[in-house]
């Protein structure tokens, strides 16, 4: 008979530290062989990714200054937008309005993956957007220095194998998309 025992069973959880964005939390677990430990766990909202299609096959980036890594980085669209529980398309197309100026005709759900399932609880819906039309960005303060431009796929994989783009969201989303044959 199978062992039907949980793999981790949670003992106790205390939160560590709370603000507008995150909580993190610490959690004493046994694992299955009965050793006991903690858990440091982050929680996010979930977040949502947007790879814009232009009609000529290229894809719009954008370029901000990430204070975590102290550097610029070119990335997909990303963000959270509403509170816990917003519909993941509505806020798709807030963020690329915002960031972009740009909105869409045709929206594709490309997938959802967790973003670093061993410490955070936070995951994103990757989209793709077409039949674009160029509006005015409404980038919010902390995006005030993003920066934004269309590159053709073949630049986008150089950039990806010159380690221009490091953002793991970016790469995983065309990566997704590409096997899935969406771009």
């Amino acid at each position: 008979m199978p062992d039907t025992s949980p793999d981790i069973e949670t003992l106790a959880s205390r939160e560590v530290y709370r603000n507008a964005w995150m909580t993190v939390r610490e959690d004493q677990v046994r694992r299955r062989d009965g050793s006991t430990g903690i858990y440091g766990v982050v929680e996010k909202t979930d977040f949502v990714t947007v790879v814009p299609v232009h009609t000529d096959g290229s894809v719009q980036l954008v370029q901000q200054f990430r204070y975590p890594v102290g550097r610029r980085h070119w990335e997909f669209v990303q963000g959270i937008w509403g509170p816990p529980g917003t519909d993941p398309l509505e806020a798709a197309r807030h963020e690329l309005l915002e960031e972009t100026g740009l909105t869409a005709a045709e929206w594709q759900h490309g997938g959802f993956l967790n973003l670093a399932q061993g410490t955070m609880r936070q995951g994103y819906d990757i989209f793709l957007a077409r039949g674009l039309s160029q509006g005015a960005a409404r980038p919010e303060v902390e995006e005030q220095d993003l920066v934004t431009r269309a590159v053709t796929l073949a630049e986008l994989e150089a950039m990806l194998l010159a380690g221009e783009i490091r953002d793991a969201t970016s790469v995983a989303s065309f990566g997704l998309l590409r096997l899935k044959g969406l771009i």
